[in-house]
């Protein structure tokens, strides 16, 4: 049986790789792209037969160009997952805390670990594309005075030594994942679950009390709304898309009669995706 190739952004060893052998499972193969949209572009030209994208962190908030990605790509999630952000201090064998002078990461890490840095500050934070592909590249480099953040699966992967482990300032940093296949594969799921979600985005006249009366749809049939996200609509300046997670499944009737609501008072209106509560 032929092994679903499945795309991520970054390098091998990066946190969306641990989500897709959460969602998946470590019987797939990986594909890594540099960038969110080459993920995208390769999932909908079928170079691949799933994806997995963050969309949200408790720290960092949203990932805006992924929401934004979802609303113009014909892709549609199919289920979600929770990863544990871990970040480790790591550099090349030989190479110990008292030689490094230059840290690489990816911003947002950075930014995540900045107690460290308070406690060593003759270390210089330095931006890199991606957690995991900041370790390939201070080993590829053989750097003998650069460390890398990423996750402990970066560090076996490239031959790599942890140096300091959970080095984060908040250990409850979580980040969410989507999995997504390209909409014409994906049928409502038939197997139980305990608790569904269900995702969509949609826009409003720009009039007052809108998004009030969209909102009521939902409010009127008991439905717990769990996050909303507004994006700035391209082409009208200061009107926005509004991204709505609530917790339930499509076809029960009374999301079908909400989503007929809604439909009645939004210009726009797609479903995302139904799927299965993550851990």
């Amino acid at each position: 049986m032929k092994k679903q190739r499945i795309g991520f952004q970054g390098a091998l060893g990066a946190f969306s790789q641990e989500a897709v052998v959460q969602l998946l499972g470590d019987q797939v193969t990986v594909v890594p792209h540099p960038r969110f949209e080459d993920v995208f572009r390769a999932l909908t030209r079928a170079k691949i037969d799933a994806a997995v994208i963050p969309i949200e962190n408790t720290l960092a908030g949203s990932v805006h160009e992924n929401y934004d990605h979802l609303l113009h790509f014909d892709v549609r999630i199919a289920a979600e997952t929770n990863v544990r952000i871990i970040h480790n201090l790591i550099a090349p064998p030989g190479v110990g805390l008292k030689d490094i002078r230059k840290v690489y990461s990816h911003p947002v890490a950075l930014n995540q670990c900045l107690r460290f840095f308070a406690r060593h500050r003759r270390l210089e934070s330095t931006p890199f594309y991606d957690t995991a592909g900041s370790v390939e590249m201070i080993m590829q480099e053989k750097a003998p005075d650069a460390a890398a953040i990423a996750s402990s699966v970066a560090a076996s992967i490239y031959g790599a030594h942890i140096l300091e482990r959970s080095i984060e300032d908040d250990r409850r940093n979580f980040t969410r994942f989507f999995l997504l296949y390209p909409s014409k594969r994906v049928r409502l799921p038939k197997r139980e679950a305990k608790q569904w979600k269900t995702s969509l985005v949609f826009t409003t006249r720009n009039i007052p009390g809108a998004l009030f009366r969209a909102l009521s749809a939902f409010a009127l049939r008991d439905l717990n709304m769990t996050k909303i996200e507004s994006r700035p609509l391209h082409g009208k300046p200061w009107e926005y898309l509004f991204y709505l997670d609530f917790l339930d499944k499509e076809d029960d009737p009374k999301v079908q009669n909400a989503l007929r609501h809604l439909a009645e008072l939004a210009d726009f209106m797609r479903v995302l995706g139904t799927y299965p509560k993550g851990n």
